[in-house]
This record gives structure tokens, C-alpha cells and sequence, in this order.
């Protein structure tokens, strides 16, 4: 029970980047501040608790490093998404380009603040991990899919065979009190994009974007979403895992995990 609970603790710190943004689209959604739309609002609060992180040192300047790519990332899907008429921001901002809030892209960001937070806070090592070839690939199709298959066949089915394939015999640990837990990579990506599909139905809720089909009245996501966003943070794993593996030059390989995890392949991201 104790681990349990430090495991939940963790999380939630992990989490602290996502909950200042629920709390900006929660606060917004009940106050009207005069003279300041509400995107900009969050927008102000978003760069506020950046900077906060990085002078608190909960960040370090490598995770805002990953944190910007994804800036760059979400903003990119944003403007084509938002253009091709997949979801909407219907209020006016000052700081909107092309119908898309700049705040849009901390929601994204967040999401690889979580995973780099996680990741170092909870001893996250990824074994098995696939040749880069492999996994750099995969995320490229992934992220094309989401714009390609606006115009031909929508190939998220396939890429979800491939990624069993691929990550078929990745499996996850994290450390507690300095007892190593052990997931499937699959299920450790899946589980994230369902509490990201929660969290999606609270911002939505709030109004941080609508759904053609919530335009009228709120109403919850379709499950469907979860599939996307299993994509997603694959993608996501995916960029930070090679940024790391580029840091370190080679993975690391500790033989006392080899110990209790035996016949683990020796690519090892940590």
C-alpha cells in the first residue's frame, strides 16, 4: 500500500503541468476577467507556470528542450485540424493564428512534460526497445496519418498492427521505494491514452475546444478518440525515448536488472 501510494504521489506531481492548465480553463470558464479574452488568459497563466518550472528547477532545461518540439508538433496539427473543420475554437483571442489559440500548444506540451516527469521521477527504463529505424518510422507515419487520411485510406489499423509488431516484446519498468514494477509497452501506452481521453472530456467540458457533435450542447467524446490518442503518445514516448538515446550515446545496461528481468534484449532506454 505504500508504494501504491507513492506511485499515485508521483503522478500527480508528474501531472502538475496538465492540472495548472484544467485549473486556467476551469477559472476562466466561471470568472470573466474585462478587456482579457479567455484564450489569452490561459495563454498568460500556460507561459506563467512555465516559467515557474524551469526557475523552480521541477524542469530541466532538456525537458523544456522536448517540451518546445512539442509545441511545434501540437501547433502543426492544430492549424491543419482546426482548417479542415476536425474541431473548433469558437472564441475571439488575441492570440489566435488562423483560428488556432497559442495556448493549444501547451496542451500538447503537456502531455510530454507528464512523460519526462514520469519518466525520471518514477527510474522509468524502456527494454526491448526497437532498432531506431523501426521507431522513428512509425512515429513519422503515425504523425502523417493524421493528416494524410483527410484526402485518402485512413491507415491507423495498420499502423496498430505494425506497432505490435514492432513493440511486441518492449515491455516498461518504474522504480518504488526501489522495487521495480514491470508493464507490457503497449498497455503502458494504452493506459495513457485513456486517462488523456479523460482528461480530453474535462478540457472539452470547459470549452478549451468543441467537437462538430458538441457545437449545440457538451456532450462526451467518442471512445473512438482513445485510438488516436494511444497514437499520439506513442509518438510522444517515441521522441523522447531517441532524444535520450542521442543524449547518452548508448543505452544503458544494468546488470542487476538484467538479474531479475532475464532474456531482456540489450537495447535499454532509461
Amino acid at each position: 500500500m505504500k508504494n501504491f501510494f507513492t506511485f499515485g504521489y508521483l503522478q500527480a506531481l508528474s501531472c502538475l503541468f496538465p492540472v495548472i492548465i484544467f485549473g486556467a480553463l476551469a477559472i476562466s470558464k466561471l470568472i470573466e476577467i474585462p478587456g482579457l479574452p479567455r484564450y489569452d488568459f490561459i495563454l498568460l497563466v500556460c507561459l506563467a507556470a512555465q516559467v515557474y518550472m524551469l526557475a523552480s528547477r521541477m524542469e530541466t532545461i532538456d525537458e523544456f528542450k522536448v517540451i518546445c518540439l512539442f509545441h511545434v508538433i501540437g501547433l502543426g496539427l492544430e492549424l491543419f485540424k482546426v482548417h479542415m473543420g476536425s474541431w473548433a475554437y469558437p472564441e475571439d483571442a488575441y492570440s489566435k493564428i488562423a483560428g488556432v489559440p497559442l495556448y493549444s500548444g501547451f496542451m500538447y506540451a503537456s502531455v510530454a512534460s507528464y512523460i519526462c516527469q514520469a519518466w525520471r521521477r518514477l527510474d522509468l527504463r524502456i527494454y526491448g526497445w526497437p532498432k531506431p529505424v523501426f521507431a522513428v518510422s512509425i512515429s513519422v507515419l503515425i504523425y502523417a496519418n493524421f493528416f494524410t487520411h483527410h484526402f485518402s485510406y485512413d491507415i491507423r489499423w495498420v499502423l496498430k498492427a505494425l506497432l505490435f509488431l514492432i513493440f511486441f516484446k518492449t515491455f516498461v519498468t518504474f522504480r518504488i521505494h526501489g522495487t521495480a514494477y514491470k508493464m507490457p509497452a503497449i498497455l503502458a501506452f494504452l493506459l495513457v491514452g485513456f486517462f488523456i481521453w479523460i482528461a480530453e472530456n474535462i478540457v472539452t467540458f470547459f470549452g478549451a475546444w468543441q467537437y462538430p457533435d458538441q457545437q449545440a450542447a457538451w456532450s462526451l467524446v467518442h471512445i473512438g478518440k482513445i485510438s488516436s490518442w494511444f497514437l499520439l503518445v506513442i509518438i510522444s514516448i517515441i521522441i523522447v525515448a531517441q532524444l535520450k538515446r542521442v543524449k547518452s550515446g548508448l543505452a544503458r545496461t544494468a546488470e542487476s536488472d538484467a538479474a531479475k528481468f532475464p532474456g531482456f534484449r540489450r537495447r535499454v532506454v532509461s
